[in-house]
């Protein structure tokens, strides 16, 4: 079996911030278009999805397949990156290799907490589960 390097921007850090939690900030600037991190994740089938959503597991996975209505829970830091409409970072799930990989769609200074839009899926189905009380 071939070894697989994970890639991961070095200096990504976890943060804790006072309205959204624990957040995920880099000591290095990272420039537009650069990957991130690419996260393995746990699959999750129908069955478990619907069983998530009565857990603290609920405010962590990532809808995968809407048709069955699959999720995963990402590993590394990939389930702790925030929501924001304004986000500097965004994601592509991975079927083949099973990964979410998060990549910088705007320069990202030092410090700055890495932010992620939630709602890939625009409809009432999917609606936050929480209200967003800033823009960032």
């Amino acid at each position: 079996m071939a070894t697989r390097l994970l890639s991961q921007v070095e200096g990504l850090y976890i943060i804790a911030d006072s309205k959204m939690g624990r957040g995920v900030a880099s000591i290095h600037h990272i420039p537009t278009e650069s990957i991130i991190e690419s996260c393995p994740v746990i699959m999750l089938s129908s069955a478990d999805t619907q069983v998530i959503h009565s857990t603290r597991l609920h405010d962590y996975y990532f809808l995968w397949d809407t048709d069955q209505k699959t999720s995963a829970i990402a590993l590394g830091y990939g389930s702790l990156y925030n929501h924001s409409e304004s986000p500097n970072a965004d994601y592509v799930l991975n079927d083949e290799t099973q990964e979410i990989q998060f990549f910088a769609i705007k320069d990202i200074e030092a410090g700055d907490q890495i932010l992620i839009n939630y709602q890939t899926l625009l409809t009432e189905e999917y609606n936050l589960w929480f209200v967003e009380d800033q823009k960032v």
